[in-house]
């Protein structure tokens, strides 16, 4: 009796029954986004050029003036990644506007410099719009205004408020430096740090901290087991900014993650209907026997290798990998991809770009070091697709739109800003193009085993990190690495679903490259 292909595609039932499930999931998800504005209505402007949104609780009452709540967006965030916070406080009384630095989110215009060192002239002029903007609304007491800020833009805030008495409040999360506050300014300031974060964050609370000694500052307050980004959608933090609100009224209770629950709903939904989708574009493989064992006096191609693991199968892609990745660690850094005006952006291309190069070389010249890929169980799916170019290039653009809904919808509702503006335009085909050989070199490599792949994928996000330990990458690298693993890893899986259709060999990678490049294109800062 043959053995079972382990690329046997998924039973008709099966699918059916994945797409009833990804529907499901996505309406759950949509249901959660809708309820997370429930009761809030939100209004988008642009001041001086920058984009802006407004966000309060009901109507307003006629003779009532609520708090006013300015609030600056971190570097590589957006108002987006801040909205959480905007409907905490306008579920307590007052009136949020979330606004975009340049060179994020909305915002095409350039932003001079790269990471803390970013012109604090131009954050100051952007902010100095939000605060005009917000003080002359007639809904809004003018005398009752609050900063609230993180990372960088809790440095923006706080540099502002020490140089205008007449903000209210300030509350300053994961500030990245004191250094440059005066001392005893600004009066009323709430210093937020997450317990998880880089150990400069919480000497920069508790710099500010002692600068202010005789005013009314508090203690700063450490948020148990939150990082950098997580820090942002902790209850904690919530509870303390509402309660740093002047004259603020409504108890409702702060829900930060119902936008971030919702967006990881739609991330599932879209996860699970790739399924239904490939089977439905795709050419099934048909179930077989298994290739034919090398006859007797017959060498084969190259040497046996397990099929994922360890020593021999394993330790040559890895040893590869790791070569490629050191290569590109250090080249990235004089490549010309550097002068990309996309900040950390075109030092994570001319990575990706020279790793993908490498590991395509070095499978090309020393291929049987690497066995030959998993043939499939039946050539007829193979020679139907072959026979149906037409079809083929039709399932590619559909499966790579679906990806780029697929990982640009939830982050943009439940996460940061994930739509291009300006010279994100044109930037993005040159980012994906440097992830596609990179994913195409990975899955050379890999030569369709899962377990390889990972490998490959594992080895290049820890060279990445280490070369930012080291001072070989932008140190900011750090802050994005984990975001960075979990989509190389959400691709890993869908090129083993993809394997088990007839599909051509590189069409995971072209997935792929809208699933990695496109986050890196939209989210990081123009410089």
């Amino acid at each position: 009796m043959p053995a079972p292909s382990p690329h046997r595609p998924p039973s008709i039932r099966t699918v059916v029954l994945l797409a009833v499930l990804a529907v499901l999931v996505a309406g759950l998800g949509t249901l959660v986004l809708v309820r997370a504005d429930a009761g809030l209505t939100a209004r988008q402007v642009t001041v001086g050029g920058v984009p802006m949104t407004e966000v309060r609780s009901g109507p307003p009452t006629p003779g009532v003036r609520r708090p006013g709540v300015v609030i600056a967006h971190g570097f590589a965030g957006s108002a987006q990644l801040m909205r959480p916070i905007a409907d905490t406080v306008a579920r307590r009384g007052a009136v949020a506007l979330l606004f975009d630095f340049a060179g994020h989110g909305a915002n095409p215009a350039r932003l001079s410099g790269a990471g803390w060192e970013t012109s604090a002239a131009t954050l100051a002029a952007d902010l100095d719009n939000a605060v005009g903007y917000l003080r002359a609304q007639p809904a809004v007491d003018a005398g009752a205004i609050v900063l609230v800020g993180h990372s960088m833009g809790a440095g923006a805030v706080t540099r502002y408020a020490a140089a205008h008495p007449e903000i209210a409040r300030t509350v300053a999360i994961s500030l990245p430096d004191a250094g440059e506050l005066p001392p005893g300014r600004p009066v009323e300031l709430l210093l937020i740090v997450g317990a998880a974060e880089f150990p400069a964050f919480r000497r920069a609370a508790d710099d500010a901290f002692r600068r202010g000694v005789g005013t009314d500052r508090r203690a700063p307050v450490v948020v148990p087991a939150a990082e950098h980004i997580s820090v942002l959608f902790a209850a904690r933090t919530h509870e303390e900014i509402a309660g740093w609100l002047p004259g603020a009224s409504g108890s409702a209770v702060p829900r930060p993650l119902a936008r971030l629950a919702g967006a990881a709903l739609l991330v599932v939904a879209f996860g699970i209907g790739l399924v239904p989708l490939a089977a439905l574009l795709l050419p099934r493989r048909a179930a077989g026997r298994r290739p034919p064992e090398p006859s007797a006096g017959r060498e084969p191609d190259g040497p046996a290798l397990p099929d994922d693991g360890l020593p021999l199968g394993g330790l040559l892609p890895v040893a590869l990998a790791l070569l490629a990745a050191g290569a590109g660690a250090v080249v990235a850094a004089v490549l010309p991809t550097t002068r990309l005006p996309l900040a950390i952006g075109g030092y994570v291309a001319g990575f990706l770009l020279v790793t993908g190069v490498l590991l395509i070389a070095g499978q090309r010249w020393l291929p049987g070091l690497f066995g030959a890929p998993r043939p499939p169980s039946s050539t007829a799916g193979v020679v139907a697709g072959r026979r149906a170019p037409v079809r083929t290039a039709v399932a590619a653009l559909a499966l790579t739109g679906y990806a780029v809904l697929a990982v640009a919808l939830p982050i943009h509702a439940g996460l940061t800003s994930a739509l291009p503006v300006g010279a994100r335009w044109w930037l993005l085909p040159l980012v994906a193009g440097a992830c596609l050989l990179f994913l195409l070199g990975v899955e050379l490599v890999a030569a369709g085993r899962t377990g390889r792949h990972l490998l490959v994928v594992a080895v290049t996000v820890l060279v990445l990190t280490t070369s930012a330990l080291v001072g070989l990458a932008p140190t900011f690298v750090l802050l994005v690495v984990p975001l960075f693993a979990l989509l190389l890893g959400w691709q890993a899986v869908w090129a083993t679903v993809l394997r088990r259709y007839a599909g051509p060999r590189w069409l995971p990678a072209l997935l792929g490259a809208a699933l990695v490049g496109w986050p890196i294109a939209t989210t990081l800062p123009l410089s």
